[in-house]
């Protein structure tokens, strides 16, 4: 997959979550915005994810999808300006048995290359799960807002445009009907990535070096987002009640 590496979607990032916009080249995990699988509308399966015609699809039919987590290796910056391409291949499947039915966990692996080189190698882990109820979000008693926590207001109208500039057809970070009566949740999800992306940003991570991350816990519309970052180069994603729902570490090169 190639594609012309403009402005746009990052300008459109920036306003997204009220960041300046990058000049030249891409912050760390802004490559999330480009070279975007586009699947026809006809190859989508009914939670709005693809079935068939890209990279990563269902084990089988009913499984459901949630991100884990992964890592990025930032070998170099991607510009603007200049034709980028991805590669990508389903590098490890592992089945399981959970409490809740089969799971299987996939890893796909991403190389990312522009002016001839490899400038970001990434791995996401997915886990495809048995369909069933999920434990409801509890909402505990605020917690302060910390002197250097990154708050962001994770209403539908934000979750519904970050899912359009990824173009995440995911039902449950837009259908709060879908999201109750079919997959069970209390409210919309909270995107994953949409996480890793603030830790990182917070941290300032960056211009070479790895980020991992992982995600802990379903972060429910209604819950909000707090995000921190430490000098140490790790940093979490919390909900207004305090609970830890992601955390993430950057490692200079």
């Amino acid at each position: 997959m190639d594609e012309l590496i403009t402005p746009g979607p990052a300008a459109a990032l920036a306003g997204l979550l009220g960041v300046p916009a990058p000049a030249a080249e891409l912050p760390p995990l802004w490559h999330w915005v480009y070279l975007l699988d586009r699947p026809p509308q006809a190859d989508l399966g009914p939670d709005g994810h693809p079935v068939r015609g890209v990279t990563l699809v269902p084990p089988g039919p009913g499984r459901r999808r949630m991100w884990a987590g992964g890592r990025v290796r930032v070998l170099g910056s991607v510009h603007f300006g200049q034709e980028a391409r991805r590669n990508s291949a389903v590098t490890s499947t592992v089945d399981k048995e959970g409490t809740s039915g089969p799971l299987t966990f996939v890893t796909v692996t991403h190389e990312i290359r522009q002016g001839g080189r490899a400038v970001i190698v990434e791995e996401q882990d997915v886990v495809y799960r048995a369909p069933g109820p999920e434990l409801p979000g509890v909402q505990d008693d605020p917690v302060p807002a910390g002197p250097r926590e990154w708050e962001i207001e994770t209403s539908p109208t934000l979750l519904f445009r970050f899912s359009a500039l990824t173009y995440n057809g995911h039902r449950i970070h837009y259908d709060r009907d879908y999201a109750r009566d079919v997959e069970g949740y209390p409210g919309l999800l909270t995107h994953g990535p949409l996480q890793a992306l603030a830790m990182a940003w917070s941290l300032r991570a960056g211009p070479r070096g790895t980020f991992s991350y992982r995600l802990l816990a379903p972060l429910f519309d209604f819950q909000g987002m707090r995000v921190s970052a430490a000098p140490d180069g790790t940093a979490a994603v919390r909900d207004r009640g305090g609970r830890q729902t992601a955390a993430g570490r950057w490692e200079p090169a």
